[in-house]
């Protein structure tokens, strides 16, 4: 169980600093090798490992490319607060009531991406209008926070897609500010889920050395191999939770 979910933690670490969406290896690795641990609980200890992660990749991007933080700034600071709100909801909602509407979106989202082969390649400048600023901050800090303190899982790829998207950053520069966002999205969810006793500690911390590591990795090879490598990441992790979730919503109809 420890192997498994070390390792598990270490990968995630790589593909929330490259593109996000390590909560795909994570959390169904926490349920599988800890199946004693409650849903919330599950969720509290992903957070406890992935903000370790999420921060250092933060840390590692600030340090060797610049960031837009007219709009990563705001943006944290809203998303805190509503991952905190959408971790205080975890389990409210049930799986199905989510499942298709994220499952319909990350279809048109690999669609989009695969037929704008030059979008997150480049820097569009013009973009960077007030409006569309407003506009990232509201999808990235209050969208996707709530999201991901709800269920989070393809955090770090929306957050990524709605910068390169809505104000045009590159993949690279978008996946920096992801990172800042990130870090808020976790802490917000990890202070609601501690302050009502669902994160297992022990495992948690060591899980958060692995994610660590892998974070370090992932961010390097990101910030050498630039923007092409990271939409291709991009690509596979969007694929990979098609199929999950495509697999989820098969299984349980059937």
């Amino acid at each position: 169980m420890i192997a498994t979910l070390l390792v598990a933690a270490a990968m995630a670490g790589w593909v929330d600093a490259v593109v996000g969406g390590g909560g795909l290896l994570l959390l169904p690795a926490l349920l599988l090798a800890a199946p004693h641990l409650p849903l919330a609980t599950a969720l509290g200890t992903n957070k406890l490992a992935a903000i370790c992660g999420t921060s250092t990749a933060a840390f590692t991007y600030a340090r060797r490319t610049t960031i837009d933080w007219a709009v990563a700034g705001p943006a944290a600071a809203l998303a805190m607060l509503c991952a905190g709100c959408g971790a205080a909801l975890a389990g409210a909602i049930p799986a199905s009531a989510y499942r298709p509407v994220v499952l319909a979106v990350l279809i048109a989202v690999a669609v989009f991406v695969t037929v704008r082969p030059q979008m997150g390649l480049r820097e569009h400048t013009e973009k960077r209008t007030p409006w569309r600023r407003g506009l990232a901050v509201a999808v990235a800090g209050a969208g996707v926070a709530t999201y991901d303190g709800l269920i989070g899982p393809g955090t770090g790829t929306f957050l990524v897609l709605a910068f390169t998207t809505i104000v045009g950053a590159d993949f690279v520069h978008g996946s920096a500010m992801a990172k800042i966002v990130n870090t808020a999205t976790n802490l917000g969810a990890l202070i609601v889920f501690a302050a009502t006793g669902n994160v297992a500690w022990l495992i948690g911390l060591g899980m958060a050395v692995c994610n660590i590591a892998g974070a370090v990795l992932g961010a390097r090879m990101a910030l050498h191999r630039g923007a092409g490598f990271v939409r291709i990441v991009l690509l596979v992790v969007v694929l990979a939770l098609i199929v999950r979730l495509g697999w989820d919503q098969f299984t349980i109809r059937s």
